[in-house]
């Protein structure tokens, strides 16, 4: 009996926690995500493709454009695996991208773990 009133009490207790998740999202003034850029055609034409007006989706505050329905509805059935990663703030930066290929794995591993800490500090 201990146990299962131990399990309500901590289920009880993470509920909030994951009610409250924070997002932080390189978004223009307007709420769209990377300048307008389709998320799906970096995976399916392998290039920067800008999205058309006419195909929009949002997700988590940020809005999508996409260059065709079909982007959308890839976009649209598996969005998290094509929302751009950290947020779409870019790694790179003016001038740190050969200081970053140099040791790429060994930077990404670094990014992914300060990025939980840099979405609860600055995050909505």
């Amino acid at each position: 009996m201990k146990t299962i009133m131990l399990s309500l009490i901590l289920a009880g207790l993470a509920l909030p926690v994951c009610a409250q998740t924070k997002t932080l999202l390189n978004l223009d003034k307007s709420g769209v995500a990377i300048q307008g850029y389709d998320p799906v055609a970096f995976f399916t034409d392998g290039k920067p493709v800008k999205g058309d007006l006419k195909f929009v989706s949002k997700r988590n505050g940020a809005i999508y454009f996409f260059a065709s329905k079909e982007h959308k509805e890839l976009f649209n059935a598996e969005p998290a695996k094509y929302e751009p990663g950290f947020g779409g703030y870019c790694a790179y930066g003016k001038g740190i991208r050969d200081d970053f290929n140099k040791d790429m794995n060994g930077n990404l591993a670094k990014a992914n773990a300060n990025w939980p800490g840099l979405v609860e500090k600055k995050g909505k």
